[in-house]
């Protein structure tokens, strides 16, 4: 049993791309939309597998720009033209990735007990994006932009600390939420935070587009679904 119930929270920090918005499904549209053109049949789970290579190498940009150039890497393997012009049409499809069908509701329900936080690897120009999809729900956000870094960097972690810290709380007022044991339920872990994994891939084989991490930490909490997460704060908090 987590050693922490989950009423006993103030905050909970959330990673957004991939845990609240739906990241695969978005990518993977957009490719289609791309081959449909071109008459090809595209395999998603195969775009997923070259997305994580190519996206997790040492010239990577910040995400989402970085599809542009991901895409011109990607699309030989994929039967695609590698067009600079796919690129950037792959990348501005971004603003309409759409959240995971419980993400909106999950979120208002845990709004009224908790101050959310968003740590997303993502832009600010796509966190607007994805915040207004998702209702606004926020406290407070920390995006690439705001912080120079990307998770898993304990770095990030560290601002968001401060933040909280302002505000009179501390570390051990957080519960992490994420599905990246990479970016997230690892690093957590060795920070000392409480950890929420919400395995979104819990009916797929792999990881994905995620890269996978070096060992599986095993979380806290763990639910299939924010609607569980939800479920589960409203039965003790009710």
């Amino acid at each position: 049993m987590p050693a922490k119930p989950l009423s006993s929270f103030r905050y909970l920090s959330f990673d957004v791309v991939g845990t609240l918005i739906d990241f695969e499904a978005g990518l993977v549209a957009g490719l289609r939309g791309i081959a449909a053109e071109d008459g090809v049949d595209l395999d998603g789970e195969a775009a997923l597998t070259l997305y994580r290579t190519a996206r997790y190498s040492p010239d990577a940009l910040r995400f989402p720009d970085d599809l542009a150039r991901v895409y011109v890497q990607i699309a030989p393997g994929l039967g695609l033209r590698p067009d600079p012009a796919l690129g950037a049409r792959l990348r501005d499809g971004v603003a309409g990735w759409a959240p995971f069908a419980d993400s909106v509701a999950a979120l208002a329900s845990l709004k009224q007990k908790y101050r959310l936080i968003a740590m997303t690897n993502a832009q600010r120009w796509a966190f607007g994006h994805f915040d207004a999809a998702l209702g606004q729900p926020f406290h407070a956000a920390f995006t690439v932009d705001d912080t120079g870094t990307e998770k898993p960097d304990p770095a990030f972690f560290h601002q968001v600390f401060a933040f909280v810290e302002a505000e009179g709380g501390s570390r051990d007022d957080i519960l992490h939420v994420a599905q990246s044991q990479y970016h997230d339920i690892g690093v957590s872990r060795v920070l000392g935070l409480t950890n929420c994994w919400i395995e979104r891939r819990h009916d797929a084989a792999g990881y994905g587009g995620t890269i996978a991490p070096a060992e599986f930490t095993t979380p806290d909490y763990h639910f299939t679904s924010m609607a569980a997460l939800a479920d589960a704060a409203r039965g003790e908090l009710a």
